[in-house]
């Protein structure tokens, strides 16, 4: 079925803005986005386990075991917004539910800023994976309709230039999100601008040819299983702000009990 396209008209004649109903989910998509959350809660339920003492002490900061997978969950969650916002300027998702869901990610930024610095006050999170997304998604959403030539390129640009310049000028707090820092800050979460918006750009101009040119890998059924990890993967801002919470309470509550 091809995606229904609503565009705004000047004055009266204006298209109304499309409902969830009309904007059609990709339930591959959403799938794979849950496969993300659901790794992503395995790695925090451990961290949180090492945190509280609970299990054999883990470092969390230089293991490859654990580093290399959070490089990958990260990876897999820029992935899918750069796809998915190229779902977004194939449907024609107008600026005001842009601006809604895009609000909704900044805040709950925000609120992760505030709670990190009250549990982690010397790590606090003031640019961390939500904040990467208010970020590079505004960016996306002015680069979706530009030549994949040039996303393609941008990408390379990103992933680039931290491995071949830096400057203790970005080293501080209020510039270190931009990423060309000298070396990793003290944070509970670091996904700066460079080079993880290159990241989004591939997956951005990915999502652009795989619509293009093979829209049933993402259009295309599930096996019943994985439906609930489309489900999870739909709600996945929600699920990510209240996942840690509950790890956190569970933890709280074995220290209690034991």
């Amino acid at each position: 079925m091809a995606p229904i396209r609503l565009r705004y008209r000047s004055g009266m004649n204006r298209a109304p803005e499309p409902s969830a109903a009309t904007v059609h989910r990709l339930d591959r998509l959403d799938a794979l986005r849950g496969v993300a959350m659901l790794w992503m809660t395995v790695f925090h339920a451990v961290f949180d386990l090492n945190h509280f003492g609970l299990i054999g002490r883990q470092n969390f900061y230089i293991d490859p075991f654990w580093t290399v997978q959070r490089l990958c969950i990260v990876s897999l969650f820029l992935l899918c917004a750069g796809c998915a916002q190229a779902v977004a300027h194939t449907q024609d998702v107008t600026w005001p539910r842009f601006w809604r869901r895009w609000s909704r990610v900044a805040g709950c930024a925000a609120l992760v800023s505030l709670s990190s610095w009250w549990m982690f006050p010397n790590s606090w999170i003031s640019f961390g994976v939500l904040h990467a997304l208010a970020l590079m998604v505004l960016m996306a959403r002015g680069l979706a309709g530009r030549p994949a030539w040039l996303l393609w390129a941008l990408a390379l640009l990103c992933l680039a230039l931290p491995q071949l310049w830096s400057h203790a000028w970005f080293d501080s707090r209020w510039t270190n999100w931009i990423g060309l820092v000298t070396h990793k800050p003290r944070t509970e979460d670091y996904v700066p601008l460079l080079p993880w918006f290159g990241v989004l750009c591939i997956g951005l101009a990915g999502g652009r040819w795989l619509l293009a040119q093979r829209p049933g890998w993402l259009r295309g059924d599930l096996p019943a299983v994985l439906r609930p990890v489309a489900v999870l993967g739909r709600w996945s801002l929600s699920y990510y702000m209240l996942h840690q919470p509950v790890l956190i309470g569970l933890c709280m509550a074995w220290l209690m009990w034991r």
